[in-house]
């Protein structure tokens, strides 16, 4: 039931952001900016770092003051990034939701328009995961399961932080309460939203590696060489995709928060599960 629940938010989603599909570059154009950041600030990096061997030959790196400065201000500018393009899509889908045409060129202008505005959620953003990813360093198995499940419960909170702000011009300080009160006060059911785009792209994943396994299994390396670039793309397309969708089921979930109006393209079902309040689902189930 919750699988099929997943796919029809899945396809839901889907059919919004195919009425502009070349918004699909704006996670492309922002992955590729990543990958360009992480490199940038990966290797000056390595560079400020220290490599300690010890009289039993074995090695270890450690970073310097300037590699842990440098560290931060690498997750500030890929949070930056990140969050840039996805308020391009958040207004590119409100905008699709409310019957009106965006495209690539009017979703990054109202990106730049919010350029400041993104910028403190930015730098909140960078700091919580900088400060779980020190703990994790220092934690055990345990402490890590920990960390992760206060990770999760972050995202969860803040999940429609970014909306709040693209949407309704609002500081990230009011947003963040704003989107812990929405959380608050319904039930954790969007859980299943959430995740179920991630599960439905999992399972697109999963049933192309028996194709690549059959390839590399033939030892021909042409047909392995195929295999590894085939692969890579079709997970980054997978990839791509599942951001997208991810954030049009972040932005008509918003919607539905702020008015209580299911948004177009989605159902009563299929939305307002994602919000119904705890104490009124068990009342109905229990009738």
């Amino acid at each position: 039931m919750k699988l099929r629940r997943s796919f029809e938010l899945f396809k839901a989603s889907w059919l919004v952001l195919s009425g502009d599909r070349e918004l699909l570059w704006l996670p492309a154009i922002s992955g590729v900016c990543a990958l360009v950041i992480a490199a940038s600030f990966g290797v000056p990096i390595f560079l400020t770092g220290n490599d300690t061997t010890s009289g039993t030959s074995s090695s270890s790196f450690q970073l310097g003051t300037a590699g842990y400065v440098l560290m931060a201000l690498a997750y500030f500018v890929l949070a930056y990034v990140t969050i840039f393009f996805n308020t391009a899509l958040v207004w590119a889908a409100n905008e699709r939701l409310e019957g009106r045409d965006p495209n690539l060129g009017s979703s990054l202008a109202a990106a730049r328009a919010r350029a400041g505005a993104i910028l403190p959620w930015a730098l909140v953003s960078a700091t919580v995961s900088l400060i779980i990813r020190a703990i994790e360093e220092r934690a055990g198995f345990l402490g890590r399961i920990v960390l992760g499940l206060i990770g999760m419960a972050w995202s969860l909170v803040t999940f429609l932080v970014l909306p709040l702000i693209v949407l309704e011009n609002v500081s990230v300080g009011a947003a963040i309460k704003q989107s812990a009160a929405m959380f608050k006060h319904t039930w954790g059911e969007n859980v299943i939203g959430q995740g179920g785009i991630g599960l439905i792209s999992l399972l697109a994943i999963l049933v192309a590696l028996p194709v690549v396994f059959v390839l590399f299994a033939t030892g021909v390396t042409a047909l392995i060489v195929a295999a590894i670039v085939v692969g890579t793309i079709w997970v980054c397309a997978v990839a791509i995709v599942t951001s997208a969708l991810s954030v049009v089921y972040q932005t008509a979930l918003y919607r539905y928060a702020s008015s209580g109006a299911v948004p177009p393209g989605f159902t009563e079902a299929q939305i307002a599960g994602a919000f119904a309040p705890k104490k009124k689902q068990l009342g109905t189930s229990g009738t």
